[in-house]
């Protein structure tokens, strides 16, 4: 066919006699000048290289500054493409029905296609370049486009034409689109001036971008990035170069961040208090408050949300018209008409019933419907993290006023404070997620209806009425599955306590051969908890069931009915769009259930959040005010902190003068009445009404020492607090001199550390002065402790850091209060956890030579009566009350009783202290200090060497090594998961798992046969009715049966995982838990089993699920259209790309969110703990600023995780539309059976529940919605806000495709849709499986032999009976590679004899007890005891014949009973003779149960003296003829020691006792004396003959009282 502009046709094409502007070719040519002028003019500009690029403005980021109208020009300039895209389709059509080819009716179309597409890119260049001059060419184009398409819609309306023909309409809405872009651009003139005025606007661009630390840049790209987050993509490949870490996600953008949200939500709030100001019934109300700040974006979500659930339907009208027209074509085979030009314009119905129009329109449907619902999401997301953000500013701001009265009252307790932080907000944040489905779900619900009861009629309600039937047992399953999970973690907990309990005690259970009897408890607690497991597997299985089967057995209702009930057949077009439709339709109404539950639950935690921030505050800044008195009704007045207060960097910090001018720094001068705080007739209460404290009148003398001292529980820390102004004032006033307002430094009582280093907790936000710091570390005897750490001082202490014992922590506090350079020093009984030698040298040091040099005021409190000579002023406190003030020879002149009561006081301490001389408490810390360090140090030393050897030997290799492993599947460790659940069970879920989707795709191949039916046929209908329902039955029956059998499968792997675990672990060797920190092990047992109990199964079952439809899917349309084979391979290729960069960032993303949370949440509670101290410090600003930080650090890395998420759909999604068309337009070509395609249409409508495990999350709440069903449509805000905010297994059901598509006509979006949850399942069990490796990693190690060559045959059942013991040549090393800690040790104790072990620290003294047991590695030599090796005894039976009393004493929770005799083989009356040898009969006797009383974990309902004496009566229950007791006296009182030493002489006297000595001057009554020194045995003898030799090591020892 020849090609002419006008057609070879009709002559009179090119007749212009009536006008130029009357022919319609001339007008369609003069359409064509516009579109060539713009390119033109644009193309030299974008691709010669305008300007060179100094005439750019330097940005860091690529798209920064938006001209007025940026977004308006946008979504023009696509309606603007959609227009001409329909342009180009109607002119194609139009000419298909002509006798030639007439290219004026499509060619304009396609170029201005180009033009307006060329104008886009122009206009981003130029914007990105900040070079507005050059808009100029955009302006004379949409002028003369206008312009020109004016004319053409002008001679339309000369011509007759109207709104019924298409082509009429596509002119009009262009006319309109162009005349607005002309207005945009006139708009652009009018702001910047860039022509016409000799002043052009200068612009920057937005502050953010100024900030080079911003990487998070949705809000500042154009709209086309914005949609495809194509800004994304950098970060997303770096990630396969580089880990993602914090500096690479950057910070918020201010309009993010949570102070601009908080001060947002602050108004709204405030206004609503405002409005219910003088109703005092009232509450405000947080909701208006939200919607005020936070109302337009949660609108704009819902206008994205709803215009994607209407474009959803558009999926199955364009296949019902595709099949239908397939139909049409196939009954009647009628010839293309060919029109004439007058007949060439088409009618909207005309053009609507071509199928390849359809393809295209279905393809469009399908991208922008994507496109909307990515767009909602994130949308929804990033409100609901803005809300967060100031939800937690407003907590925390609140915490900082909250009255002291509340937290010791009880009425607001820590853990209501830590739920409404890591509860309550996210509650709320999950809601505003929900949010668009509340007004989206009736929407579709109704559409879904109207559109079902058109095609189907009656029979459509049944199905209907089916899926509402049902739709409340899936409800009831969810309930049930809430119940389930709370058992679940129940046991759980109890698990992990017990667990806890033998890591703590494991040194114990080994030397007593104990450990069997406690692993035993933990599995008994373990099959309990599977047992609940069980039941929430089958509940998760029933759900994954009813998901399946709802919409099965509505579908055979509906077509068994239509079947039954009507004499019509049943249409391809009918069947498959309305199986399209019936899953639209499940979809929220099983929704409906999970919306509902976190609707009740968002105004539960609005009322909780809403008491909260109307609960009692402390009074305003004027507590410290001399002038005004602090009444407790003031209190209220004062909420909130100033906008500006949080937003400075070092806010109300004061500026430490360096320590060498404060050395030579004159006294301060003295005030005109030389009193710092005085107290007039006051009365405080904590809230309860009744006053505390009462007729206080005290004046606090400027410059000086004053002390507090009264009994316990007089009041003494209830006055400082009271003057801090944390107590409620009933009467009086507290007056400040105006210089010490705002200067004071506070310690507790109880002490309050920071997760922090050392040195942060010390300086405490003032600036670091070396001087000054030694000083205080030196008075406080900081610094041998700080010499303890891995790192000094700049090691982490604190809840998440190293464990210090109270007398550190203590000494911190005061350090703190010491350095800050403040007038006022409070020290709230500082010495009540101190030794006397520290108590002595913290007042000599600190108070009188540091502080008192320096003239600071002090106040004291304490119970050390002997300092009270040192203090400048007494204040003497009883009930309440001042009972006596002034010095102390005021006192002692004027009430002279109390101060002899007072010298009774000091006498009796003194006795005390004497006996306590030798309990060197402090060295005892330091040991325990120094054990807790030394193996982690050495450990982290060893690993630190190797590593620095391998970065030597190749860095580069090293380097790529790992970034491979970081983006390969672990397949080993997932294989050995599989085959942990036996080799039955995997074989049975494969296998029926394949069962299960032959059937599915047997049920959609029988479907196509069915309604491929003539009419002749009609009487087989009964047959295809029959075959139809048993396929159905049996699909839904394999549902059930797929889901049990991967259920089932997990559990047993978890099973067996965690019994593999729990055996390996506690038989292993005793170093092991000397290298490893406790923390790491029970990880294994908390974190990980968790995830092997309750994530991996949902993931496994999704991924299988989702790989498999695809599978089937892919095999289907293969089979119906074979070129669709061929459209594969490029999508195959740009998939596995996008899954390879998707995985690995996704990885990192999730990580750096998980790692984040923890700090943020550790940081409100430490708040809400220190409470008084912060606000004691003035440090409020500082803390809020710190919040702020880590809030927006959560923030960013969960913002970028979701973008992450929302990258990989659009990408999915749009390779699927690409691949729709493709299918589609090959299939309307080929022209299959309409059955085919109706095959192909429910591979593209019916929407399988593809079920989705979401991780990692927030506390079980969640579960409380069960594992709902949700489909697809809605599912990625709900994956994102499941996966990035909760760690409990929650299941969601996806539909296994989200919009519809050929199959013959097939569309691969759904393929797309498996795909995309096979990357995310993926993903996740990539992450899942590095629990397993974990586990693995320590089924790997050895265990200790327990096997000896012994039989229990030749081994006597009473021994050791004499107790005779013979160390030949011993040595013992604690590993193969490192050194022996015993060198040839020889010695011979005899049956019955007391031996002491004595020697320096590390001298080997606990390695020889150690070897005993067998506990370390004897390479060389033996020991004998009575006259058996014991190397060759089994462990279990060696350990269980002798018996030690360690050093730490070590209880565990249960009855004193358990503890005494865990076998259960000693009667009550043995056990009642340990206790009375034990000296405790008395007290367990008078303790409720007796032996049956309860131990709390740790022994912690007694005193560690008792509890030793616990242990030695344990020791006496076995009657072993060998005792050891290693340090046994070490960490106990004088009397306790006394007890024991004296129940060792008499009732173990005719047993061999080794005791290896803490002070030398117990063993010197032992019957032989072991002196040992650098694992040598350097002196053996008695003690008396051991002090004959003066130069000896025995005698340096007792000398030096070591």
């Amino acid at each position: 066919m020849k090609l002419a502009f006008c057609g070879n046709d009709n002559p009179a094409a090119y007749n212009i006699s009536a006008g130029v502007l009357r022919n319609v070719c001339f007008v369609d040519a003069l359409n064509l000048v516009p579109h060539v002028f713009l390119l033109f003019i644009t193309f030299p500009i974008l691709f010669i290289g305008w300007g060179s690029q100094s005439s750019k403005v330097q940005i860091h980021h690529n798209t920064w500054l938006h001209f007025p109208g940026h977004n308006l020009r946008w979504i023009l300039t696509f309606t603007l493409l959609f227009v001409h895209v329909c342009e180009i389709a109607e002119g194609i059509v139009s000419d298909a029905q002509m006798k030639s080819r007439h290219l004026h009716l499509f060619l304009p179309a396609i170029i201005g296609f180009v033009a307006a597409t060329t104008s886009i890119v122009y206009y981003h260049n130029i914007e990105t370049s900040n070079f507005p001059k050059l808009l100029l060419a955009l302006f004379l184009y949409w002028v003369m486009a206008f312009v020109a398409k004016t004319i053409k819609l002008v001679r339309y309306c000369q011509e007759g034409v109207t709104f019924s023909q298409l082509r009429f309409c596509i002119t009009g809405i262009m006319v309109i689109l162009y005349g607005l872009l002309m207005a945009v651009e006139i708009n652009v003139i009018r702001v910047r001036r860039y022509v016409f005025s000799m002043n052009p606007q200068k612009v920057k661009p937005p502050e953010d971008l100024q900030d080079l630390g911003v990487r998070f840049l949705q809000p500042f790209v154009n709209l086309l990035s914005k949609a495809t987050y194509w800004w994304m993509n950098t970060l997303i490949i770096s990630a396969h170069k580089k880990p993602i870490d914090l500096k690479a996600i950057g910070k918020l953008p201010i309009a993010m961040r949570a102070l601009t949200n908080y001060v947002c939500l602050k108004e709204a709030y405030e206004e609503q208090k405002k409005k219910v100001a003088n109703q005092p019934n009232r509450n405000p109300s947080i909701w208006l408050a939200m919607y005020r700040a936070f109302g337009r974006p949660i609108l704009l979500s819902s206008t994205f949300r709803y215009l994607a659930d209407l474009l959803g339907f558009a999926g199955p009208l364009c296949i019902s018209g595709i099949v239908q027209g397939f139909q049409n074509t196939s009954q009647d085979n009628t010839t293309t008409i060919e029109k004439d030009q007058s007949d060439s314009y088409l009618s909207s119905q005309d053009f609507l019933g071509n199928a390849y129009v359809l393809a295209v329109l279905l393809f469009l449907a399908l991208i922008l419907q994507r496109t909307f619902l990515q767009a909602s999401y994130y949308v929804t997301t990033e409100t609901g993290i803005n809300l967060r953000g100031a939800l937690l500013a407003m907590i925390y701001n609140k915490i900082l006023r909250l009255s002291t009265s509340n937290l010791s009252m009880g009425e607001m307790t820590l853990g209501q404070i830590n739920n409404l932080v890591a509860i309550e907000t996210n509650q709320l944040m999950w809601f505003l997620f929900l949010c668009p489905n509340l007004w989206a779900m009736p929407v579709q619900i109704i559409m879904g209806v109207i559109l079902l009861y058109n095609l189907l009629g009656e029979s459509a309600l049944v199905g209907a009425a089916v899926i509402v039937l049902l739709a409340p047992i899936q409800y009831f399953i969810a309930t049930k599955l809430a119940e389930a999970q709370k058992s679940t973690l129940d046991y759980s907990t109890e698990r992990l306590k017990k667990t806890n309990e033998i890591l703590k005690g494991i040194k114990l259970l080994k030397l007593y051969a104990w450990e069997h009897i406690f692993c035993t408890s933990v599995e008994e607690t373990r099959m309990k908890e599977f047992t609940s497991l069980k039941t929430f597997a089958l509940y998760t299985s029933l759900s994954i069931f009813m998901n399946a089967a709802i919409p099965m057995a509505a579908v055979l209702a509906t077509f068994v009915t239509y079947a039954y009930t009507t004499d019509k057949k049943l249409q391809p077009a009918q069947a498959f769009a309305s199986l399209s439709l019936f899953h639209i339709l499940v979809t929220p109404l099983f929704l409906l259930s999970t919306v509902v539950r976190f609707a009740v639950k968002a105004i539960i935690s609005v009322q909780k959040l809403n008491e909260f921030l109307l609960s009692d505050e402390i009074g305003g800044d004027s507590w410290r005010d001399g002038c005004s008195s602090v009444a407790y009704e003031s209190c209220k007045k004062h909420t909130g902190f100033h906008s500006k207060a949080i937003n400075r960097k070092q806010p109300l910090r004061y500026q430490l003068e360096s320590y060498e001018q404060s050395s030579r720094r004159q006294p301060r001068p003295l005030e005109i009445d030389d009193i710092a705080i005085k107290v007039t007739n006051g009365y405080f209460s904590w809230g309860s009404g009744l006053a505390t404290l009462s007729n206080i009148n005290i004046r606090i003398p400027t410059g000086q020492m004053t002390m507090i001292v009264g009994q316990v529980g007089c009041g003494k820390s209830s006055l400082l607090l009271a003057i801090l102004g944390e107590m409620q004032t009933l009467e009086g006033k507290v007056h400040w001199s105006n210089r010490n307002r705002y200067s004071v430094a506070y310690a507790a009582q109880k002490p309050w550390l920071l997760n922090a280093t050392v040195e942060e907790n010390i300086t405490c936000g003032s600036p670091f002065n070396k001087q000054r710091y030694k000083t205080v570390t030196d008075a406080c005897s900081l610094q041998p402790d700080i010499d303890l750490l891995p790192f000094g001082d700049q090691t982490e202490i604190g809840e998440r850091g190293i464990n210090l014992s109270g007398g550190q922590r203590q000494r911190i506090c005061v350090a703190r209060a010491l350095y800050q350079n403040t007038n006022v020093v409070f020290l709230d009984d500082p010495f009540s956890a101190l030794d006397i030698h520290l108590s002595d040298h913290l007042m000599q040091e600190g108070i009188l030579k540091f502080l008192q040099e320096d003239k600071r005021t002090l106040v004291l409190v304490t119970h050390k009566l002997q300092y009270l000579p040192h203090a400048d002023w007494i204040i003497a406190m009883k009930d309440g009350m001042v009972l006596r003030e002034g010095t102390l020879k005021d006192i002692q002149n004027k009430d002279v009783e109390l101060y002899e009561h007072w010298k009774t006081l000091m006498n009796r301490q003194d006795q005390e202290l004497e006996k306590d001389m030798e309990a060197d408490q402090t060295s005892l810390e330091r040991k325990t200090l120094r054990r807790a360090m030394y193996p982690r140090e050495s450990k982290a030393q060893l690993e630190d060497e190797d590593e620095e050897e391998e970065e030597e030997e190749d860095e580069d290799d090293n380097m790529s090594t790992v970034m491979r492993l970081r983006t390969k599947m672990p397949w080993k460790t997932c294989w050995r998961y599989l085959t942990s659940g036996g080799f039955f069970l995997l074989f049975l879920m494969i296998f029926s798992k394949l069962l299960k989707h032959s059937v599915i795709v047997a049920i959609d191949y029988w479907l196509a046969r069915w309604t491929s039916l003539d009419e002749k046929h009609k009487t087989d209908e009964t047959y295809y009715v029959a075959g139809f329902s048993l396929l159905c039955g049996a699909g839904i029956v394999l549902c059930l049966i797929t889901s049990l059998t991967v259920e089932w499968m997990g559990l047993t792997a978890a099973k067996n995982l965690h019994h593999n675990l729990l055996n390996k672990i506690i038989l292993g060797p005793i170093r092991f838990f000397d290298m490893t920190p406790l923390g790491l092990i029970l990880n294994r047992f908390s974190a990980d089993t968790n995830i092997i109990d309750q994530h991996i199964p949902p993931t496994l079952e999704s991924l299988t699920r989702s790989t498999l439809l695809c599978l089937s899917a892919i095999g289907i349309i293969s089979y119906a259209t074979p070129w669709f084979l061929v459209a594969l391979v490029p999508l195959g290729i740009a998939f596995y790309f996008i899954q390879k960069y998707f995985r690995v960032a996704s990885k990192d993303l999730q990580e750096l969110d998980d790692s984040t949370q923890l700090p943020l949440l550790c940081h409100f509670s430490e708040t809400a703990e220190g409470l008084t101290t912060i606000r004691a410090f003035r440090h409020e600003a500082r803390f809020k600023q710190r919040m702020l930080e880590l809030t927006d650090t959560n923030n960013i890395a969960y913002l970028f995780l979701s973008a992450a998420n929302r990258w990989l759909e659009v990408r999915t999604d749009y390779l699927g539309a690409c691949i729709v068309l493709t299918a589609a337009v090959a299939s309307i070509k080929e022209g299959p059976k309409s059955g085919f395609v109706g095959l192909g249409l429910l591979y593209a409508l019916t929407e399988r529940q593809v079920p989705v495990s979401l991780e990692p999350g927030w506390l079980q709440e969640v579960l409380e919605q069960g594992r709902s069903s949700i489909c697809l449509s809605i599912e990625a805000p709900l994956l994102d806000w499941l996966l990035t905010m909760f760690k409990s297994p929650v299941y969601l059901i996806m539909k296994r495709t989200s919009v519809p598509q050929l199959l013959g006509s097939i569309s691969f979006t759904g393929i797309t849709n498996y795909l995309n949850w096979v990357v995310r399942n993926l993903a996740d069990l990539e992450v899942q499986m590095g629990a397993v490796k974990k586990v693995n990693s320590f089924l790997n190690m050895e265990s200790e032999n327990y096997d000896g060559t012994l039989d229990a045959s030749q081994i006597p059942k009473d021994w050791p009976q004499e107790g005779e013991i013979k160390i030949e040549d011993l040595c013992v090393r604690y590993e193969n590679n490192l050194k022996p800690v015993l060198k040839h040790v020889k010695a011979y104790i005899k049956p019955g004899q007391k031996v002491g072990i004595c020697g320096r620290t590390g001298s080997g003294k606990s390695s020889l007890s150690l070897a005993f047991f067998r506990m370390v590695d004897i390479f060389d030599g033996r020991i004998v005891i009575d006259g058996i090796d014991i190397s060759k005894l089994p462990l279990h039976t060696l350990r269980s014949r002798l018996s030690i009393i360690l050093q730490d004493p070590v209880l565990f929770s249960g009855s004193i009973r358990f503890n005494l005799d865990p076998e259960c083989k000693c009667t009550d009356d043995r056990l009642w003779e340990a206790l009375e040898i034990a000296q405790l009969k008395n007290m367990v006797k008078s303790l409720p149960g007796g032996l049956d009383a309860m131990v709390t974990e740790g022994g912690e309902n007694f005193s560690v003296g008792q509890r030793q004496l616990f242990c030695l009566a344990r020791a006496f229950v076995r009657k072993s003829s060998i005792l050891i007791m290693d340090e046994a006296t070490a960490s106990i009182d004088m009397a306790t020691e006394n007890i024991l030493q004296k129940v060792v002489m008499t009732a173990f006297a005719d047993r061999t006792v080794v005791t290896i000595a803490h002070r030398v001057s117990q063993i010197l009554d032992a019957g032989i004396v072991l002196v040992f020194s650098d694992g040598i045995l350097a002196e053996c003898d008695t003690a008396s003959n051991l002090l004959l030799k003066e130069d000896g090591l025995f005698t340096t020892l007792v000398k030096t009282h070591k």
